[in-house]
């Protein structure tokens, strides 16, 4: 059939719902478009143009909400109100230091912070999900973001639905529309009209955008895109933002640390120096600036650099992250339940040799091996799909075989599910002998084939125990010419078995030793058979275990499960809620969970874990459910992201143990310092300097070198352990603070200037350098080699705040030139700190217990995530053009 395209430029079909009412022929009609020819180049262009891309939402950096992001303080709006009375009250000099310095602060943080969003630009526009299309008469795999209505679709097993589609063609296709509807069994299709107004959950020829093929195949033409959608318009109204990961929890949480201490600090200050007489504007200036200085201002801007500098190095070592936190997500991960193919073997498959049972003929079981594929082009070669499949076809055994399905006529097939596990079709000889054909699980098809020689057990049970995967084969006469239905799947005589070779990967067991020396166990869930899993394990050196199969999960509860999982290296022929089911008894034990699949059946245990895992070649909704997309599967790929996750997460947590410490003893310094000083200890300026000057250095830690001990286990945030080391390691820098004010007042004999300038060169010294005996736990901190680039900008930053003082304008900033004595005494100070902190980090680790890692709960929400995928990361169409 040809159909010319209409002269209108849009169809009068307003989306799915008045699609669904029609016949196909008349909206294969109102879109112009031929069900076997598709949409001519040109007019996909045009309408490309019109409609824009196939997307509900976009991931782009933009640069007012990331400045905004860094002006929401409410410390800094008080800072900057507080300066604003100054200068009308004649304190103009202050007043434009502090606008200063807090604009550099406020730069600072903004570039590194909108550097790491282009980051997660680029790496979203990496993340790529394809459907295959008919453009020209010709079938292509193009970009889901691409689709235009009137496109036409084919649908397969495993794909996620990229627009709404109303079907023209189906064999057995069954849909997930739980996104949508709420509905939790898959929903039969077809390609009949439905009556007007029929609800959303009974739009049965309709395949809607969002929705996951969960059986079957089938053909469709795109009547909506985007925002036009039936999914567009329900998350239309629906922030797309993902709940927060544990990483965000405990960056939050620490926060609300942090307000606690600098809300009471400030407001003690403040009242402490109303009552001592001193003016007003400066004591509030002073406590603000406490306030400001206790807190990690540049935070946000060292994860943030940390995580874009930490996704660049995944990326070139082949692992993608959706969002830029589930990089400290993926560190934090010490069970890993993974398949078996393309992880531990091989992924090539190879055909072996056909094992007859009884008087059949190896050619026999070859040539019905051949027939019985889900997926054909007319002359029956296979299309995609089943990697057996593509192996069988392409062997050197097959070649004489090849022009079998030549001469038999395909009447109907039942596809593949993995339930039945198991694929049969319909054929018919040119004599018009019909015959049902199956191909599958050897399990599944002997179990409702009639009869079964015992020598053909025999030889499945070798074939196993040697490691191989194999394929029954059985047939039945058929008396009918409909379309196969799982009750015909039985009297079946099998003809035998087809063995395939898919042999270990040779650096598998090295991979699976890198996993171990991170602390991370490996667990094997596959679909295969429970013996050849085993012998792979064996081969590669996997710690020995048990192995359960998903009959042996069906006749034990929740806590035998979590009990058994222990002792479990092998799951073997489960099923998709098997998976999930595994997934969920672990993660309830407190342990991090990541599970690495790439198919339809992988797609509820990637929801269930705290980090699902897939690969670039993955079914569409196995990218969907994934956190992390490997380039190449491979656990390798997979080790160098764990470790770089951990990497990632030391770095930071190195940041805010220093930062809160040092920062909390200076601070406490400041205001016990005011309680006995007629004048500042140092003036809210260079407070804010200070801090300035130290948090640009702390801005090279993600580039720190981390101990090789810090990557063997997972660390998650612990409050509690953060404020034990914030007010057990603070005072030491306290002491020397106010040794420090000793020093200047009872031996230099120091006046307001001079005094606070000590104490400012002082104060940046130590907890600029208290860097390098906190950023390791060894001892002596020597035995652990900081980054260059860490070491030169704490050098560098204690440099330019000792010079600062002898400088033209250490006058307007307040500060006066200091006695060449005072260096020797700074020199001293220093020394004596690290060591204090030295012998306190050999008490304090050697009596806090160890980070615990706590439960974790799921933060997915499908509709969300599935949001998420039809995201473009920028716009790829004429900016003129309709929004989608």
């Amino acid at each position: 059939m040809t159909v010319s395209a209409p002269a209108h430029s849009t169809s009068s079909v307003a989306g799915a719902v008045s699609a669904a009412a029609l016949p196909v022929a008349d909206v294969l009609q109102e879109f112009g478009v031929a069900a076997d020819r598709g949409l001519p180049g040109g007019e996909v262009a045009r309408r490309q143009a019109q409609f824009g891309p196939n997307a509900v939402a976009s991931h782009r950096a933009r640069f007012l909400p990331v400045l905004w992001h860094q002006l929401r303080s409410p410390l800094l709006a008080l800072l900057l109100i507080a300066a604003v009375a100054s200068y009308l009250v004649g304190e103009r000099s202050d007043a434009v230091i502090i606008g200063l310095i807090v604009s550099v602060s406020v730069g600072l943080g903004f570039v590194n912070e909108y550097r790491a969003e282009k980051a997660a630009e680029a790496l979203h526009s990496r993340i790529r999900h394809r459907t295959v299309v008919i453009r020209d008469g010709r079938p292509g795999s193009v970009d889901v973001t691409e689709l235009v209505p009137g496109d036409v679709v084919e649908l397969r097993l495993g794909d996620i639905v990229p627009a709404d589609i109303r079907l023209f063609d189906v064999a057995g296709l069954e849909c997930d529309e739980s996104a949508l509807t709420g509905e939790s069994l898959p929903v039969d299709k077809h390609t009949a009209p439905v009556p007007a107004g029929t609800p959303l959950a009974e739009l049965s020829g309709c395949a809607l955008m969002g929705t996951v093929v969960r059986a079957g195949s089938g053909s469709g033409i795109v009547v909506a895109t985007g925002a036009r959608t039936e999914f567009g318009r329900i998350t239309a109204g629906l922030s797309t933002h993902l709940l927060d990961t544990e990483f965000q929890v405990g960056l939050r949480r620490f926060s609300m640390l942090l307000v606690y201490v600098a809300g009471t600090l400030t407001a003690s200050i403040f009242v402490i120096n109303v009552v001592l007489h001193k003016p007003i504007i400066d004591a509030l200036l002073f406590s603000l600036a406490i306030a400001v200085g206790i807190t990690p201002q540049l935070l946000p801007a060292v994860v943030s650099t940390s995580l874009a500098a930490g996704s660049r190095r995944m990326s070139r070592r082949k692992v993608l992250v959706k969002r830029l936190v589930c990089i400290e997500d993926l560190g934090d991960v010490d069970v890993l339940f993974t398949d078996k193919t393309g992880t531990l073997t091989q992924g090539r498959i190879h055909y072996m040799r056909a094992v007859p049972a009884g008087d059949n003929t190896p050619d026999t079981v070859l040539r019905w091996g051949l027939l019985c594929t889900e997926n054909t082009t007319p002359d029956g070669q296979p299309v995609g799909g089943n990697p057996l499949d593509q192996a069988l076809w392409q062997s050197p055994a097959a070649v004489g075989e090849r022009t079998a399905p030549a001469g038999y006529t395909r009447l109907g097939v039942l596809p593949f599910d993995h339930e039945r596990r198991m694929v049969t079709v319909l054929v018919r000889d040119t004599a018009g002998q019909v015959t049902l054909v199956t191909k599958g699980a050897p399990e599944s098809v002997l179990a409702r084939c009639s009869d079964v020689p015992a020598a053909a057990h025999d030889a499945l049970a070798a074939e196993f125990t040697a490691g191989n995967r194999v394929v029954a084969v059985a047939t039945r006469p058929a008396d009918s010419s409909g379309p196969p239905q799982p009750a015909d799947e039985r009297d079946l005589r099998l003809l035998g078995l087809l063995v395939f070779l898919d042999p270990p990967k040779h650096d598998a067991a090295e991979a699976l030793r890198r996993l171990a020396d991170l602390g991370i166990a490996v667990k094997v869930v596959t679909g295969d058979n429970p013996t050849v899993a085993a012998k792979i394990c064996r081969d590669l050196g996997l710690a020995e275990g048990g192995a359960l199969t998903g009959t042996d999960l069906d006749a034990i509860d929740e806590p035998q499960l979590a009990a058994a999982i222990a002792h479990t290296t092998v799951f073997a022929r489960v099923t998709p809620e098997d998976k999930a089911r595994i997934v969920h008894a672990q993660r309830h034990g407190g342990r991090g969970v990541a599970f690495l699949g790439d198919g339809v059946n992988d797609a509820l245990a990637l929801h269930a874990a705290d980090v699902g895992i897939s690969v670039d070649s993955a079914t569409d909704v196995a990218k969907d459910a994934a956190d992390v997309i490997l380039l190449a599967k491979d656990l390798n790929v997979l080790a160098d992201g764990v470790a770089e996750g951990r990497r990632i997460f030391a770095n930071t947590i190195k940041y805010v143990l220093m930062g809160t410490s040092s920062n909390f003893g200076n601070m406490a310094s400041a205001a016990g310092a005011s309680l006995f000083l007629p004048f500042l200890p140092m003036l809210p300026s260079q407070i804010l300097l200070n801090n300035l000057l130290y948090d640009t250095s702390q801005l090279a830690i993600p580039t720190d070198n981390v101990d090789e001990e810090q990557l063997r286990r997972p660390s998650h945030w612990d409050i509690g352990f953060i404020r034990r080391f914030m007010l057990y390691f603070g005072p030491f820098s306290s002491v020397f603070d106010f040794l420090t004010f000793g020093v200047m007042l009872g031996v230099f004999h120091s006046g307001p200037e001079q005094f606070r300038s000590g104490w400012f060169v002082e104060s940046l010294a130590t907890q600029t350098l208290v860097i390098f005996a906190i950023r390791t736990r060894r001892i002596p901190f020597f035995r652990s080699h900081p980054s260059l680039p860490l070491t030169l900008a704490a050098l560098g930053v204690v440099t330019v705040g000792t010079l600062i003082p002898a400088t033209p304008v250490a006058a307007a900033l307040g500060f006066h030139p200091l006695p060449g004595a005072f260096f020797a005494a700074l020199v001293g100070m220093v020394v004596g700190y690290l060591a204090l902190v030295e012998v306190g980090k050999r008490i304090f680790y050697g009596a806090a217990p160890a980070v615990p890692g706590a439960p974790r709960y799921s933060s997915r929400r499908h509709l969300r995530r599935r949001a998420a995928y039809f995201t473009t990361a920028r716009r790829r169409h004429n900016p003129s053009s309709a929004e989608p």
